[in-house]
């Protein structure tokens, strides 16, 4: 063969390119960094209890819904041959994994024996529109203590037409719209300082069969766009009530806007509250949105409970007219050791 002939095929015609076949480069790859990226961001932000700006906040409340754009982001990886992002993605399912368990440990059970059993329900009745739904729930469920959020002033009048016989004692944050909230029991009631904030938020003591209990309903700002600090601010004002409250049996319930994941939630947990749901063993059961769910959607409707009660059953309910879902839970009151 003429080595002159092999040498000017072997030569690129001027302008020509060869195409860059090394793995990691191109259009999937970059998707997949992009994705990757994203949620690390917000796994960071779990790893430094902290809550981050917007819009970190509003996707620690789904969390584990996290583990998709993760597997997507692996999948284009792979298809991309881009070890580094095999590498980066199977690390952040690790982290998604371990932050999915749930929060804290428990203190295991009570020492006191059973001085009693009660039923709590809490429910956000979205601007008044679950009223009827929620009183039909009630009668059903027969529970010991209501806590309702977004209770205007027709919702409060419902609950007492609809409720009064069996629920005579209350104590209420009247207002319009997503201000009014209220508490109703069975057992009787005595009115105690609430946590001042844009939705009502009141607090009473229970006499359950002689043992008095701390109830506090919580209804925080959620944290929307530019409301993030309020939203911080209203559940540290919860955290602090609810470290001032002493040592006696608590009940802390409603809509928190806060899921564990959140470094506030979590905050509110170490006064040495527990979430019932958790001890139930649904604590991963989403609450909101209720069209959503179960399928879709993040718990932030809680009922947080002192060490002096067990929990064993937690349920969550559809109500029509709301976007969240009622959380009905059974606890059993524990005396002192």
């Amino acid at each position: 063969m003429d080595t002159d002939t092999a040498a000017a095929g072997d030569r690129e015609e001027p302008g020509s390119q060869r195409p860059d076949r090394r793995p990691g480069r191109g259009p999937r790859a970059w998707c997949g960094g992009l994705l990757l990226a994203g949620v690390s961001a917000v796994v960071a932000c779990r790893a430094a209890d902290t809550d981050g700006v917007t819009p970190v906040p509003q996707l620690l409340a789904f969390l584990p819904w996290l583990l998709v754009p993760v597997g997507l982001g692996l999948l284009l990886a792979l298809r991309a041959r881009w070890w580094t992002g095999l590498v980066w993605g199977v690390a952040l399912l690790g982290l998604l994994a371990w932050y999915t368990g749930p929060y804290g440990k428990t203190g295991g059970p009570p020492s006191g024996p059973p001085v009693a059993e009660l039923r709590v329900l809490t429910s956000n009745v979205e601007f008044g529109r679950g009223t009827s739904a929620l009183i039909a729930t009630v009668r059903r469920e027969r529970p010991d203590l209501v806590f309702v959020q977004e209770c205007d002033p027709g919702c409060e009048a419902a609950l007492r037409e609809g409720l009064g016989d069996d629920y005579p004692h209350r104590s209420a944050v009247p207002g319009g719209g997503s201000e009014g909230s209220v508490i109703l029991g069975a057992h009787p009631l005595t009115a105690a300082p609430g946590v001042p904030a844009t939705m009502g938020m009141p607090a009473a003591v229970a006499d359950v069969r002689g043992h008095a209990v701390r109830l506090r309903l919580a209804h925080p700002m959620p944290p929307l766009p530019g409301q993030v600090s309020l939203w911080r601010t209203e559940l540290g004002a919860l955290r602090d009530a609810a470290a001032g409250d002493g040592r006696g049996p608590a009940i802390l319930a409603g809509d928190f806007n806060a899921a564990q994941d959140h470094a506030a939630f979590r905050r509110l947990l170490d006064t040495g509250l527990t979430d019932a749901a958790r001890l139930a063993g649904a604590d991963r059961a989403p609450s909101w949105p209720s069209r959503s769910t179960p399928a879709f959607g993040a718990q932030i409707d809680h009922v947080l409970v002192s060490e002096h009660f067990t929990a064993h059953r937690a349920r969550f309910l559809r109500l029509a007219g709301t976007d969240h879902r009622a959380l009905v839970v059974d606890l059993t009151l524990h005396g002192d050791g």
